[in-house]
């Protein structure tokens, strides 16, 4: 039987799900919702710290919560994978390795990831999808430090996050994302399974260490009629919002 905080964080996940409480409104004061639920404010707070560690609330201390996301939507408040993403939404992840192989650094790869131009790294195609879905396409580059660790991983494995955390203790802990549209190129249109010149949502990012060190960085295609980004703004919070399309 499910301990107490754990029945009142399910049912505001589901209140959130159903907007009761939309993404940049607040939740009800602790008092109120202890009162709501007939419990203890110390069961409130773990409730809604199970909610706040999900990146459903926000963090701030000694004030009312906003609302970053539902389970159908990751904020970039919060950094999460593509994986994670799905799970909080109860959705599967899946993904497939295309192509693989080591190439020179660029220009652009020794910029973003720190290196010498010319240091071999490894290139990752690779088609994401949502319960088998194919919904993102990304092209990943990984520094010369962590490509060794990369290669080796199953093809198919549905996160290289996870993986290299369990198989390295890598922590992924910031990102920087930059965002546009762009049409579909023919690989793209072949592997997201739309039409050449369809539009996508394209998700350039730079993924660092917690001392700041680059770990990989990627474009990111995602189909726009399978997900949508949505932007809430306000004078303390700025939660940005990847979700499946309506």
């Amino acid at each position: 039987m499910a301990a107490r905080h754990e029945e009142i964080a399910d049912e505001l996940r589901r209140a959130i799900d159903r907007e009761e409480y939309t993404v940049g409104s607040l939740l009800p004061a602790e008092t109120d919702l202890a009162s709501h639920y007939a419990v203890s404010r110390g069961t409130v707070r773990q409730a809604v710290a199970t909610l706040t560690a999900e990146g459903l609330i926000g963090s701030r201390q000694g004030a009312r919560r906003v609302v970053l996301a539902s389970r159908r939507s990751q904020s970039f408040a919060e950094l999460r994978s593509f994986a994670q993403w799905a799970r909080a939404m109860g959705r599967e992840a899946t993904g497939q390795v295309v192509a693989q192989d080591y190439r020179p650094a660029t220009t652009e790869d020794a910029v973003r990831l720190h290196l010498r131009e010319g240091t071999p790294v490894l290139h990752v195609l690779r088609v994401r999808g949502l319960d088998g879905e194919p919904v993102l396409l990304e092209r990943t580059v990984y520094a010369d430090w962590i490509a060794p660790a990369v290669e080796p991983i199953e093809p198919d494995c549905a996160s290289v996050t996870q993986r290299l955390l369990d198989d390295t203790g890598l922590v992924f802990a910031y990102g920087e994302h930059v965002i546009d549209a762009v049409a579909a190129g023919a690989q793209d249109a072949e592997l997201l399974l739309v039409r050449r010149t369809s539009p996508l949502l394209r998700v350039r990012r730079v993924t660092t260490t917690r001392e700041g060190r680059p770990v990989e960085w990627s474009d990111d295609r995602y189909r726009s009629d399978a997900v949508s980004f949505s932007v809430y703004n306000s004078i303390g919070n700025n939660a940005l919002a990847r979700k499946t399309a309506e």
